[in-house]
């Protein structure tokens, strides 16, 4: 973070709605020209103590120059001119310094800072529109070195002043340099960190929504999502006694019931491997052995049923609201795949899925209705009540059992 006063002085031709990367390359130009504006003073001084007007002319007429930029870029906002003009002098002025004294030696390579000039245009242009602006670095030190011999200085430069210059020259054009990247580097980094903190919460609300592997092939590409499973088990439960309840309590307390209890049984399905698929009002889907098959998803499935059925006797024990679970399970064949594209949502279609459902549905308060094919599936390892044959909507009748309990 900046000091105040710095920080303000960064934020002077910044708009309000300019992005991230456009406030940091004004902020980035803007305290570099002043830097060298500042540190031009150093040169002004020598020169013009050395009765050296012209040369010290130079860098006085990009300090006030630098100036008037910096005041019609705060009223304008405009980057494009203040950008420009900045490259521009940066770029000619040192050569022209240079020439003015007599070339390399007595000006203590005083074009050095020209290569700020390209840095620059990389850092606020680009790669591609930085490159005319190193040609031009090129071609200027060039023709520098060509017209060295015919150069005559304004005056007499005395070598401890040369020599300091150049100490001066080569530590101010590194100094700035290196503020300047190290500027425009952490910045860049506070707002890439920034970016990846939204991506980690963009991904974990994706996460909330879609199952991991999913979550993955959604980002890989835009093609639909769906799969095919020859047998999963369909867990379908719904609260006994939750429409009386919510008509009778207020809605703060009758979404922050069903908040505790869905999330319990959310912690549930996380420790058998399960996945959710939805809720609809006080009806929980769960699924076992998808998207990744599993073969012991009857098991994991009814493990969740039996830890629901404690977690609500113990929430009704302990809330004292007269409430209880009726559960429904089927195993078979299922579709799965991500529909919609504002709101995704991952889920499951097929007879197994409608059956679960009738089972929960045509069910008995307290008690976990499985059909035959589950039945068979688990009976060496749970005990089951035949409950008989029931007429199930659009399957006619059909035999079902209670899930009591392990053996």
């Amino acid at each position: 973070m900046l000091p105040g006063r710095i920080a303000r002085l960064a934020a002077l031709g910044v708009d309000q709605t300019d992005s991230e990367d456009e406030r940091l390359r004004k902020a980035t130009l803007t305290l570099a020209a002043t830097l060298m504006a500042a540190m031009a003073i150093v040169w002004v001084a020598t020169y013009w103590s050395l009765g050296l007007w012209r040369s010290g002319a130079i860098p006085f007429g990009y300090q006030l120059a630098t100036a008037a930029g910096l005041l019609a870029f705060a009223h304008t906002r405009r980057f494009g001119p203040f950008q420009t003009s900045q490259l521009v002098m940066i770029l000619a002025l040192p050569f022209l310094l240079q020439a003015s004294l007599g070339g390399f030696r007595t000006s203590s390579a005083v074009e050095l800072w020209a290569v700020t000039a390209p840095l620059g245009a990389l850092l606020f242009r680009g790669v591609r529109r930085a490159t005319p602006w190193f040609i031009a670095f090129v071609v200027a030190t060039v023709a520098s070195g060509a017209l060295e011999p015919g150069l005559h200085g304004e005056g007499h430069v005395p070598t401890s002043i040369v020599i300091a210059f150049f100490v001066l020259n080569l530590l101010g054009v590194s100094t700035t340099v290196y503020l300047l990247l190290r500027y425009f580097i952490g910045e860049r980094e506070r707002v890439l960190h920034a970016l990846r903190v939204e991506q980690g919460r963009s991904e974990r609300l994706l996460l909330n929504i879609l199952p991991a592997t999913i979550a993955e092939r959604l980002k890989d590409g835009p093609d639909v999502i769906a799969d095919g499973f020859d047998v999963v088990t369909v867990l379908f439960a719904d609260i006994v006694g939750f429409t009386a309840f919510a008509h009778a309590r207020p809605p703060a307390e009758v979404v922050a019931l069903l908040d505790r209890l869905f999330s319990e049984f959310d912690e549930l399905a996380d420790r058998h491997g399960l996945e959710k698929i939805k809720t609809i009002g006080d009806a929980y889907m769960v699924a076992g052995g998808l998207p990744v098959p599993r073969p012991d998803h009857q098991v994991a499935i009814a493990e969740m049923a039996l830890d629901m059925c404690t977690a609500v006797d113990r929430f009704r024990a302990e809330a004292g609201v007269d409430l209880a679970i009726r559960v429904g399970i089927d195993s078979g064949p299922v579709v799965a795949g991500v529909i919609g594209h504002r709101k995704f949502s991952y889920d499951i279609w097929g007879d197994t899925v409608n059956m679960a459902s009738r089972m929960e549905a045509q069910g008995l308060p307290a008690c976990i209705q499985v059909t035959h094919n589950v039945y068979e599936h688990l009976r060496g390892r749970y005990e089951f009540r035949e409950r008989g044959t029931i007429d199930v909507k659009s399957k006619g009748p059909t035999k079902t059992y209670l899930l009591l309990g392990r053996r």
